[in-house]
């Protein structure tokens, strides 16, 4: 392709909005354009990224025995009111009515519309397992869109969906799927971790998030660092045995905090350790009142209160929900002497406090030398803190280090969550009717797209793996006006396409300098560039990754170009 004919828009300065790496340099580079906020244009640069993406996305699921369909963006509000998450799914769903006031969604995942496809032409257990899948723009009303394609609006996602006759089958898919995607990281040269995850609107269990290790990354990463074991900090199990202080039991007193609400505040004012205080937090599960009590030096994790407490939504209550439950306002909290409405669950490492400290329910009120089970009763101890860094592994391998992450693609085992609310049946092998087993899979592939370019870039530009460059190589012309330089360039940009490679050929009547930099922001693997040696016949090529460059006669470059690929 000739650069003079082709559109890539580059830019010297940083669009000022763009805080993320990939945002600043895909829009510099001329592969992105914003539209509306978190709304993008691909241009050609860019497409071409993204069809090498997809076409690696392709050849793993259609080498596992995929099938790929394509389904509307536009689904009837009646099927998501079958599933119950219209109501549940939360604002960021799309809502929209026509012209004869149906109601309808714009398509932010499918397992209502795929569910009913089955659940209207698959009857019996022998149509099955069967996994389709699609590659499809999505829509979600981010309330904050941000880092460009990290966190947009509308974006194109790779979704699948396994239907299975039992648990085992979906074990199996689920498995092989899993793979799938490790391989469709791997070939986009991405440094990234599985990592258990929380299902959250989605429902199911078993689930994994594949995250690419990066600081801009939302996701907060556990992981091991003498093993494989990664989760998702909201999702990994604390597994400490906690041994009581031998220490003598003090009576119980109360103490006047003035203005002294966190937990830092009152420990410093009281002179102790936040070990030893009891942080309160009332929290309003599926709208019943719950008192969640931590250590202090503990923070309570929500999605592990959810999960304990088997509800939909858990959400802090508010100050007027506090004062009217517990008579008193946030930061003077505590468990003794409750009304009996309210729940009381505390994390294992409450049991180690001794003469610790509580709120009194009280303003500017606080117990000391308070004991568990001794001055207030818990109904239930259960894992509800977040781990942290320096805690055991949980698979009792080295300890848990944190890192930043992307997440680039989920994968879930809903089990009959959607089959048995859309009434997606089939006979079994004995004749009895029995729902579908399903499980539902997604690679956000624009976001991949700059996770990529958030990992793989330096001072310069970006620095496209070979798997996903839009081009192999640029071929840049010093100076067109020369005819040396322009014969020997025609010349190769020629050969070189008859011999397969795809190259991007600067042609412009621009300065070298601009040639050199262009280059670099778009970083094409390779870079071939035809200089003042042409007329002897020599050229330099330059590996964009390592900056490595090296002098060779033209005849040897195809020969370079296929050791260089064929070693990627």
């Amino acid at each position: 392709m000739r650069q003079s004919k082709f559109y890539i828009p580059t830019l010297r300065e940083v669009p000022a909005d763009a805080e993320a790496k990939s945002h600043q340099l895909l829009v510099r580079a001329g592969f992105i354009r914003q539209s509306v906020s978190g709304v993008y244009s691909f241009l050609p640069l860019g497409r071409r990224v993204l069809r090498k993406l997809e076409t690696i996305i392709r050849e793993e699921m259609d080498g596992i025995g995929s099938q790929e369909v394509l389904m509307p963006a536009l689904q009837p509000s009646e099927l998501w009111e079958e599933s119950g998450r219209w109501r549940t799914y939360g604002p960021e769903l799309m809502r929209l009515n026509d012209r004869h006031d149906r109601t309808f969604a714009l398509g932010a995942t499918h397992e209502e519309l795929i569910t009913s496809l089955l659940r209207d032409e698959v009857k019996s257990y022998k149509r099955l397992p069967m996994v389709l899948y699609q590659i499809q723009g999505k829509f979600r009303d981010e309330k904050r869109p941000r880092f460009g394609l990290l966190r947009g609006r509308e974006f194109i996602m790779k979704d699948a969906y396994s239907f299975d006759m039992d648990e085992d089958g979906l074990d199996q898919n689920y498995d092989e799927i899993f793979k799938a995607y490790q391989n469709v990281f791997k070939r986009c040269g991405l440094d990234f971790r599985a990592v258990i995850a929380d299902s959250g609107a989605m429902g199911g269990k078993d689930t994994h998030e594949f995250m690419v290790l990066a600081e801009i990354g939302e996701d907060t990463i556990a992981y091991s660092n003498e093993s494989d074991y990664a989760a998702n900090v909201e999702m990994a199990p604390v597994k400490i045995s906690y041994t009581k202080k031998e220490e003598e039991q003090k009576d119980l007193s109360k103490v006047h905090t003035p203005d002294r609400k966190t937990i830092k505040d009152v420990a410093d004012y009281l002179n102790v350790s936040s070990e030893d205080c009891i942080k309160s937090l009332l929290w309003m599960v599926d709208d019943r009142p719950v008192l969640v009590l931590s250590r202090g030096d503990h923070e309570i994790n929500d999605i592990k209160v959810k999960n304990v407490m088997d509800a939909e939504t858990v959400e802090l209550a508010t100050e007027e929900q506090t004062k009217e439950i517990l008579g008193c306002e946030t930061g003077y909290i505590g468990p003794i002497d409750v009304p009996e409405s309210v729940t009381v669950i505390a994390d294992y490492a409450v049991t180690s406090v001794v003469n610790g400290v509580c709120g009194a329910n009280e303003r500017e009120m606080h117990f000391e030398n308070v004991n568990p089970e001794r001055d207030f009763t818990v109904d239930r101890y259960e894992d509800l803190r977040f781990i942290q860094e320096g805690d055991p592994s949980p698979d009792g391998q080295g300890t848990i280090v944190f890192a930043r992450g992307i997440e680039v693609g989920h994968v879930f085992k809903l089990g009959t969550r959607y089959s048995e609310a859309l009434g997606a049946t089939i006979l079994d092998k004995n004749g009895k009717s029995s729902p579908i087993v399903m499980g539902s899979y997604g690679i956000g592939v624009s976001r991949t797209m700059a996770a990529v370019v958030e990992q793989l870039h330096d001072e310069n530009g970006i620095l496209w793996p070979t798997s996903l460059a839009p081009f192999d190589a640029h071929l840049i012309c010093v100076n067109p006006k020369n005819a040396s330089q322009s014969e020997k360039a025609e010349a190769l940009y020629n050969d070189l396409k008859s011999q397969g490679f795809d190259v991007l050929y600067d042609d412009r009547k621009e300065r070298a300098g601009v040639k050199f930099t262009d280059a670099d922001l778009i970083g094409l693997p390779i870079q071939i560039i035809v200089g003042k040696r042409a007329d002897e016949g020599i050229v330099e090529v330059k590996e964009r990754k390592t900056g490595e460059k090296e002098e060779m006669s033209i005849d040897e470059v195809n020969a370079f170009l296929r050791t260089f690929f064929s070693n990627r």
